[in-house]
Order: structure tokens, then C-alpha cells, then sequence
């Protein structure tokens, strides 16, 4: 996708001098969907679309006030989020905030060596997330028993794998477990519709070469699939027609030999 500037961008200072992020949420199509562009001493550095939600349990209690139970809230990432970044050769960031900075999203990744069957090869991959979030704040958490600040982060996280130099492109739904800081509680975020690159971009606010995650290509082959069945039964057809219609003019333009043999001596 080009992303070009217009009326909607918000530019936020990210940390050092010549680091500014800009908020394009504004140009999407889908109002699900936000747009966030880093940019290093005015070159683009770092770009992510996606739509992004988080369920997060928390415990309110029962009808007799004494035992708990657990609800979920979904807290989707608001339109006019605060953003921070960074771009560095090897490692970048993206810091979402949003309410105040009541909830915080920041995605982590890294680019790498990653050995092949043949060579090794240069790709990078989202190697962290950490969401930081407030349960007194009543918009999305009704009645939380014991509110507070929390954190759940990702473990042992190897997500979007893509080849250096490409962008990672997924419209499919994909499902990342977070645990709390005191492993009570799993926080779940969900992407869909992602295109990010966070390294390696070549021309200012446009994508390189799209990597398609596997349920996208799985997708695809499903579509294109019938197709393509469909072609070949049909082109099989049209030779079997074709070798029909050559077989019966060859035949017809042969003696046809009488079958009774006493017919013979009136042939020559």
C-alpha cells in the first residue's frame, strides 16, 4: 500500500532528536484498521497497519459479594492513539498509547541471521509485546475487584517472520498470548489485517514486496484452487473434442473395405 500524507496526519516526537511518528489512522478505510509511520531525519523508517484488540480478564464479584468471578474486557486500540517509535539497523519499536495513557501497547522486533537448509539468510520478526494496562479505569473494566496497574508480556516470542527487505502482510486474524507480571492472568491480543515493516524500507511511505503469512496463502490457494481445476477439465476437453473430430476425418477418407467377400471380384 502508498501511504501518502494528507490532512489527517498527527506527528508525535519519539525520543531522540530526528525521530517522529506519524499517526495516519485518519486515512484508513477500515475504521478498525490504524496506520502508523516512523520516520528517521525525514525518511521513512518503520510502517505498520493493523486492527488490534485486546481481551483482558479481570474479577468482579458475585451476586453474594463474597466469591469472584472473572469477566473479559475487549479494549480495542482507539483511532486517535498516542504514538512513539524508534528505528535502529538490527532493532525497533512502536509505543501505542492511548485514555490518558491508561493502556499502552508496545511492539518490539529485531532483525537477524536465520539458517536455512541452505545458507543463512537475513530475516526479521516481532520478538516481543508488552501491554500495559489500568483495571480501575471504568470504560472497558465494570466493577474490577481489587483495580490496579498491570503488565503482561509476551515469552519466548518468534512472530511475523519475514525476509529482510520485505514487508510481513496478513489480513487473517492471528491470536498472541501475553502472561501477567504475576502469571495470575493471560491477556490475549489479536491482529488482523497487518502489514508492518519495520526495517529496510527503500521508498518513503510505501511497502517493499509483501510476505504473505501461511493462512493468507492457504486462503488463496483455496480460492484459486477450482480455477484452476476447472481450466485443465475444461482444456482437457477441448483435446479430447479436437483428437475425436481428427480420428473421425482420417477414417472417412479411407476405402472402407467391403465386409461380404464375394464382392470382391467387382472391386479394381
Amino acid at each position: 500500500m502508498d501511504v501518502r500524507l494528507g490532512a489527517a496526519l498527527l506527528r508525535v516526537p519519539a525520543g531522540r532528536a530526528g525521530w517522529e511518528v506519524e499517526n495516519l489512522s485518519g486515512l484508513s478505510t477500515s475504521p478498525e484498521k490504524d496506520i502508523f509511520v516512523v520516520r528517521d531525519n525525514g525518511t521513512t523508517c518503520l510502517m505498520a497497519e493493523f486492527a488490534a484488540r485486546l481481551m483482558v480478564p479481570y474479577d468482579v464479584s458475585a451476586t453474594n459479594y463474597v466469591d469472584l468471578i472473572t469477566e473479559e474486557a475487549e479494549i480495542p486500540l482507539a483511532r486517535g492513539a498516542e504514538v512513539r517509535g524508534k528505528c535502529g539497523t538490527t532493532e525497533s519499536e512502536l509505543q501505542i498509547s492511548w485514555l490518558d495513557k491508561v493502556y499502552t501497547l508496545k511492539l518490539y522486533f529485531v532483525k537477524e541471521g536465520h539458517n536455512t537448509t541452505k545458507r543463512q539468510e537475513a530475516v526479521w520478526k516481532m520478538n516481543k509485546i508488552q501491554f500495559v494496562y489500568d483495571s480501575s479505569e471504568r470504560t472497558y473494566f465494570k466493577d474490577a475487584v481489587n483495580p490496579g496497574k498491570h503488565t503482561a508480556n509476551s515469552h519466548h516470542l518468534s512472530a511475523l517472520l519475514t525476509p529482510a527487505g520485505k514487508s510481513y502482510e496478513c489480513q487473517a486474524q492471528q491470536t498472541i498470548s501475553l502472561i501477567t507480571s504475576d502469571h495470575q492472568r493471560t491477556v490475549i491480543l489479536l491482529l488482523s489485517e497487518v502489514r508492518i515493516q519495520p526495517f529496510d524500507i527503500s521508498a518513503d511511505f510505501i511497502f517493499s514486496e509483501e510476505h504473505k503469512c501461511p493462512v493468507d496463502e492457504r486462503e488463496q490457494l483455496e480460492e484459486t484452487l477450482p480455477l484452476i481445476l476447472g481450466l485443465i477439465l475444461g482444456l482437457m476437453i477441448v483435446i479430447t473434442i479436437c483428437i475425436y473430430h481428427i480420428h473421425h476425418k482420417l477414417t472417412a477418407n479411407q476405402v472402407q473395405l467391403p465386409r461380404d467377400r464375394s464382392q470382391y471380384k467387382h472391386m479394381g
